[in-house]
């Protein structure tokens, strides 16, 4: 609560201060957003990089049998129907671009932008050389290498060789968390400078009117998926959406009030067994994997702002692009774990990566705070959900 009111102080001095005119004040606020751009683009690519490596190495020594296949399974499909809600809700929806003038300085279209066909898309995310990605900042060549190196690691015999090489990454990500938290530590100034080169350029009237919209698409889509989706999913597997609700209904308030899965996850291991009834061995298996990487509210946050940061950087919406950024957003999601500030720092990083107006997530940042708790409970609600299917599934066979 007093970080939210600290960011919430930052955001209002620096609509002030924007708004005050003064030409080398302007200049100061650029400078200073400018080098929060930077430093969050310096550690963009080991974010993305390191997080999804380190959660699917771990795959392995978590089990390979039936309950983890139907886990992986379900996780994989709430995921990308999230990402999907959020997508199909932002077509319907359409939030406008913010005027021009407030995402031109350090805006630049997509590299991974609509360019010639289906078949252009694909190839351009397949990498030839296992450097170029990351010096050219390649978001989705770089997924496809950690996705593919943390599987990799996930199916190597147990073996010192192994061991060192987890260690390593796992230390590497330690060092870079720690980087991190200097860098929210300081948000607050960034945070004014980009408040201050928004209300600088740009009417609130437009602001109030987009953001307006791209907040009711994120928030539309976690309702959607909440009371509409996961319920589709139980009733599938001839489960009573209702009943499962009112018995994990302690586990989901928790999650709303502590905005953190990891944290609600004892009171949702405890009220799946003794309330719900789910098997010790299933719940105390597939709860802490869910904790880890079943992220439906993340999913579609990551791709509803994605899109909207890149519309207003340029990049044309195409239907390829979106398809694109549903992949993303869910691998993301996943691999997201473990990362300070969640799926909003992500999203920065996976944005800075590519060169589009993070300037824009400035605004956002203290209406993230009601959105994260929704989001949690969401997350909360789904691994509740497929910790209730997986037990109908084992108990079924």
């Amino acid at each position: 609560m007093k970080k939210t009111l600290i960011w919430i102080g930052a955001l209002v001095v620096g609509a002030i201060l924007g708004m005050l005119g003064y030409s080398w004040l302007n200049e100061v606020m650029n400078f200073v957003a400018t080098v929060y751009t930077r430093l969050f683009q310096l550690l963009a690519v080991p974010t993305i990089v390191l997080a999804v490596i380190t959660t699917f190495a771990t795959f392995g020594s978590k089990g390979s049998g039936r309950i983890f296949g139907h886990t992986l399974t379900y996780t994989l499909l709430t995921t990308f129907a999230a990402a999907a809600v959020g997508a199909v809700l932002y077509v319907l929806v359409g939030p406008g671009n913010l005027p021009a003038e407030a995402v031109s300085n350090g805006a630049q279209p997509s590299d991974i932008g609509p360019q010639t066909s289906y078949v252009d898309h694909i190839i351009s995310i397949i990498p030839n050389n296992i450097v170029k990605p990351f010096f050219d900042g390649n978001v989705l060549s770089l997924l496809l290498l950690a996705f593919a190196i943390g599987f990799g690691l996930s199916k190597l015999p147990e073996s010192e060789n192994k061991g060192v090489v987890v260690k390593l990454l796992s230390g590497l990500q330690e060092l870079l968390f720690l980087l991190i938290r200097g860098l929210i530590w300081t948000l607050p100034l960034g945070i004014i400078a980009f408040a201050a080169q928004l209300s600088a350029q740009v009417s609130a009237g437009v602001i109030a009117d987009s953001i307006g919209k791209y907040v009711l698409v994120v928030l539309g889509g976690n309702v959607i998926q909440f009371f509409i989706i996961l319920p589709l999913f139980l009733l599938a597997r001839g489960l009573n959406p209702l009943h499962v609700l009112s018995k994990m209904m302690p586990a989901v308030l928790m999650a709303l009030f502590t905005k953190s899965s990891a944290a609600t996850l004892p009171v949702t291991m405890n009220t799946a067994e003794s309330r719900l009834g789910v098997s010790s061995k299933v719940a105390r298996f597939v709860l802490p994997i869910c904790t880890t990487i079943n992220m439906n509210g993340c999913a579609a946050f990551i791709l509803v702002t994605s899109l909207f940061v890149m519309q207003n950087g340029g990049t044309p919406l195409t239907f390829t692009t979106i398809l694109l950024w549903i992949l993303v957003s869910v691998v993301s999601a996943i691999g997201n774990a473990g990362v300070p500030m969640g799926c909003y720092f992500l999203t920065l990083s996976l944005m800075s990566g590519i060169g589009a107006p993070v300037a824009i997530l400035g605004i956002i940042l203290p209406i993230y705070t009601i959105i994260d708790m929704i989001e949690t409970a969401e997350n909360v609600w789904s691994d509740s959900c497929i910790s209730a299917m997986v037990d109908k599934d084992i108990n079924a066979q």
